[in-house]
């Protein structure tokens, strides 16, 4: 590569609450050469990145139109509720959507969750982001209910949170435009799903090498040939055909001399 060329890079989008660390690393571990840029995008907005070529593949959440993108589900986030740390609810380990009935519940314009009808009372307006909503949970506003990872995302100290049964839940998956599936792209799909550095996924499988070759490999050169006046046995050439035992000094066994008549 001249100076003058730049080394092909990968664009990874990633919405709020998607830690992409891990999977970064190990990229950066098998493609030194290969920069991985992270682009972080809203939800509702991450679709239309990948399919403007803002990101050549991006962690977003579900549902997204499959028309044009591909999608491998990855994980189910646990929902829970965001509440002030003084509040009653602390004293149990999870709540139900019948528990905040009564409660003033928050609903930002980029809830992730796709409810059917949100639970508890609607406020007077609706925040815009969820990190706005966080805000007026903590100025005890109301209550607000999110995947898991939001609420660690905006996490404050003087905020908790507890799992709420009976609600939506946020998937999160890795997609890219079908028609752009590169091998920058296959490469990151097989660290997505585990395989490892010597997977022979998308390689020629070996062919079976033949005795003779695997020998010669193994000895480092040609199969050796018997020396001369060796048999193929290893024994010496004036071994007894009969299998008799050989004459120490290595002569022809005599026998007496015939007398003449």
């Amino acid at each position: 590569m001249t100076g003058s060329e730049v080394p092909p890079a990968f664009r990874l989008a990633y919405v709020p609450g998607v830690t992409p660390t891990k999977w970064v690393r190990i990229w950066n571990e098998r493609l030194p050469d290969t920069p991985l840029t992270l682009v972080g995008v809203p939800a509702a907005e991450a679709a239309g990145l990948l399919r403007d070529s803002g990101a050549d593949a991006g962690f977003v959440r579900l549902p997204v139109d499959r028309t044009d993108l591909s999608a491998i589900p990855l994980y189910t986030e646990t929902t829970v509720v965001v509440i002030p740390k003084d509040h009653a609810a602390t004293a149990v380990e999870e709540m139900s959507a019948e528990d905040l009935a009564e409660e003033t519940v928050l609903h930002p314009l980029d809830d992730t969750l796709d409810w059917e009808r949100p639970p508890g009372r609607p406020a007077l307006e609706r925040p815009a982001t969820t990190e706005d909503a966080v805000e007026l949970v903590a100025a005890g506003v109301g209550l607000l209910v999110v995947p898991q990872s939001l609420a660690r995302l905006y996490h404050r100290k003087d905020l908790t949170y507890r799992p709420l049964t009976g609600a939506p839940e946020s998937r999160i998956a890795l997609s890219w435009p079908e028609e752009r599936t590169t091998d920058l792209v296959e490469e990151f799909i097989g660290i997505v799903r585990g395989r490892t550095v010597n997977s022979t996924r998308g390689r020629p499988p070996t062919p079976p090498q033949p005795k003779a070759a695997r020998a010669t490999k193994k000895s480092g050169g040609a199969p050796r040939k018997p020396a001369a006046g060796k048999t193929s046995r290893g024994g010496a050439g004036g071994a007894n055909p009969k299998g008799g035992a050989k004459n120490p000094k290595g002569g022809a066994k005599r026998g007496k001399p015939r007398r003449g008549r």
